[in-house]
């Protein structure tokens, strides 16, 4: 009985070793780790307007990297968002993004040694990925459809083997998506479906990629992102229309003191205005049609006044500012609803050329 007991334990522990063994064999496929090739590799996103118009985006600056551990990460700068055409990238930014708070999406997944096993076996294998994406100060998971390649020893592709839909509305970004609209004037699907197609190469002793695919290949890594320099009469002018739009200047109720969660709208503000040299700002200030008609005009100057002292404080010339208070007088909705005054309580930006 003691003898068959010993052989019984012998062989579990034979079992699990063994199985210990295997797992770090798969692990050390791993090491030293992966780097993402951001220029052979595409990140998209597809969107439905009008009902039936299918529109392509690309993220064009994007890292990620596979840790020796399993653990993967990839992370997005929304500001890098590419529709082709420049004032259609602002909006995104600053409408549906608001890339001013929220830079970047991060998306983190994990390698497991089962997965490592039947790649190796078989090259190509097919794989549900659960991931987190945090995304505009919310995080949630989700599973994508990923197809695996292993090119070489040292290079991996991994795609989507179907796109992967993400909801606009569990993002918190439904107010976003309606400032978009008013915008473009039209109507978009609360939802987009995101495709990628990412290639990897394991890290050398010295932290560079082993793989040589990267030879000649285009440094995707700040493509798409705003230009420097000065910005021309139209950019300018369509800049200031999309910051009018945002909503994301903050005042307290009855003040015109700014808030600070006003600073990182404020500081793309001070970016464009110093980038638009040749132009004269009138920083236009509404309320809703709470209160006396007069007391409304007061404060709508006084906050005017206070955004347009904010950017002379930091380098604005005073001869390029005007600031002016409409009062009630310009509504932009009803302020029967909650939603149509705080569409009204707004600071404006009104360029005009020298």
């Amino acid at each position: 009985m003691i003898r068959r007991l010993a052989l019984i334990l012998a062989l579990a522990f034979t079992a699990v070793t063994g199985a210990a063994t295997q797992t770090q064999a798969q692990q050390g496929a791993l090491e030293p780790g992966w780097l993402l090739d951001p220029g052979a590799s595409n990140l998209r996103f597809q969107s439905i307007k009008k009902e039936v118009v299918s529109e392509s985006s690309d993220f064009a600056t994007f890292t990620g990297e596979i840790f020796p551990n399993g653990k993967a990460e990839v992370r997005v700068a929304l500001e890098s968002v590419d529709t082709k055409i420049d004032l259609r990238n602002v909006r995104m930014r600053f409408l549906f993004f608001e890339t001013f708070k929220f830079p970047e999406a991060v998306v983190l997944a994990e390698v497991t040694p089962t997965m490592l096993s039947e790649l190796e076996a078989n090259r190509r294998a097919t794989f549900d990925i659960p991931f987190s994406l945090d995304l505009h100060g919310v995080k949630k998971t989700l599973v994508a459809e990923v197809v695996a390649t292993l090119l070489s020893d040292d290079r991996i592709s991994v795609a989507t083997a179907r796109p992967v839909a993400i909801s606009v509305e569990e993002f918190g970004m439904m107010e976003n998506l309606g400032k978009l609209e008013d915008a473009a004037k039209v109507d978009i699907v609360p939802s987009a479906t995101v495709t990628f197609d990412f290639l990897f190469d394991r890290r050398g002793s010295n932290g560079t990629p082993l793989s040589g695919g990267r030879e000649g290949a285009v440094d995707a890594t700040n493509a798409a992102l705003e230009d420097e320099g000065d910005f021309s009469t139209e950019a300018c002018e369509g800049r200031f229309e999309i910051l009018s739009r945002t909503g994301n200047i903050y005042f307290a109720s009855g003040s015109s003191r700014l808030s600070g969660e006003s600073e990182p709208l404020l500081k793309e503000l001070l970016d464009i205005t110093s980038r638009c040299p040749g132009i004269e700002v009138e920083v236009a200030g509404h309320t809703d049609s709470v209160g006396k008609a007069s007391d409304n005009q007061r404060l709508s100057e006084r906050r005017a006044q206070s955004v347009a002292d904010y950017l002379i404080e930091n380098g604005i010339a005073p001869e390029r500012l005007t600031a002016k208070g409409y009062g009630e007088e310009k509504p932009v909705a009803s302020n029967d609803t909650a939603e149509g005054k705080g569409k009204n309580r707004r600071i404006e930006f009104l360029p005009r050329t020298n």
